[in-house]
């Protein structure tokens, strides 16, 4: 603040220009008063420049403690997250499919562009998987992370030891943000959702709204991201929406899935809801080399 009252008093745009031998008392009065307006300006600049914009998005990782909802992160605090999920032809042995898991798991040594890695079997209760029995949560820095990652050699080869065992694919990239501190056990609980074709902007932004608030309701919600899917891939079968709810534990979700804020939030979706899809995993079921930003 120092330096913006001794540059502001400075009147260094008008210098050279007053001579104080040729004003009178009225023009030493309007420049008093030029320069107070000055200082006014430059403090509120200031000021607008040293304050940091709040983002929601730092609330997305621990439970937030009052009402407000968690929007979706602004990019430049997030990660970009990469949901796979698996089903697999059913005369594939087991055998054939911990061979495709531990070939995923192994990309994280073999791509840098990977910088976490998280991974399970789902074991939801409710029902709404489509058959996806494999979860994958990838996440990149940034798109270029993404962008070196879909053609890299490593990666291509783990399409070849996939395919003939592979029966569908489902997959949503959104941006959200690497919790710290995060559960030591985590029962990832995502949800998608596909909207109407004739839902109104405005009812989806009231689902967005309810979906984010709670967290501040329902403590038994450890983590909390949501956004908006953003792949390059088209493997996301009309899926817009992704909502990653975190629990420490299966009571957790017990208490969250029952709970009467969660079953009025359901109220205000059914309205504009065409389809969703739950997969529920606990993170540390294939987790493998974890990296750190």
């Amino acid at each position: 603040m120092k330096r913006v009252l001794s540059k502001a008093f400075s009147l260094p745009h008008f210098r050279g220009v007053f001579k104080p031998a040729q004003m009178g008392f009225t023009s030493h009065v309007a420049v008093l008063t030029l320069a107070a307006s000055i200082l006014s300006l430059h403090c509120t600049a200031e000021d607008t420049k040293q304050a940091k914009p709040t983002s929601g998005s730092q609330n997305h990782t621990l439970v937030n403690t009052t009402n407000t909802p968690h929007p979706a992160p602004e990019k430049s605090d997030t990660v970009l997250r990469h949901a796979v999920f698996f089903s697999f032809n059913e005369n594939s042995s087991d055998a054939d499919v911990q061979k495709v898991v531990r070939a995923f798991a192994a990309l994280p040594k073999k791509i840098d562009a990977i910088i976490d890695f998280q991974s399970g079997i789902n074991n939801s209760p409710e029902g709404l998987d489509d058959g996806f029995t494999h979860c994958f949560l990838l996440t990149f820095k940034d798109e270029e992370g993404r962008e070196t990652y879909l053609p890299h050699p490593a990666h291509r080869e783990f399409g070849a030891t996939l395919r003939p065992h592979l029966n569908d694919v489902f997959v949503i990239d959104y941006w959200g943000e690497m919790p710290d501190p995060a559960p030591k056990r985590q029962l990832k609980h995502a949800v998608f959702f596909k909207f109407k074709e004739d839902a109104d902007p405005a009812a989806i932004k009231q689902v967005e709204e309810a979906f984010a608030a709670l967290p501040s309701k329902i403590d038994s919600i450890k983590s909390f991201e949501w956004g908006t899917n953003n792949s390059p891939e088209t493997h996301d079968d009309d899926f817009t929406h992704c909502f990653m709810v975190t629990f420490d534990s299966e009571e957790g979700r017990e208490k969250y899935l029952p709970h009467p804020d969660h079953l009025q939030f359901v109220e205000v979706l059914k309205p504009v809801l065409d389809k969703v899809r739950v997969l529920d995993f606990w993170e540390d079921g294939f987790r493998k080399n974890r990296k750190k930003k």
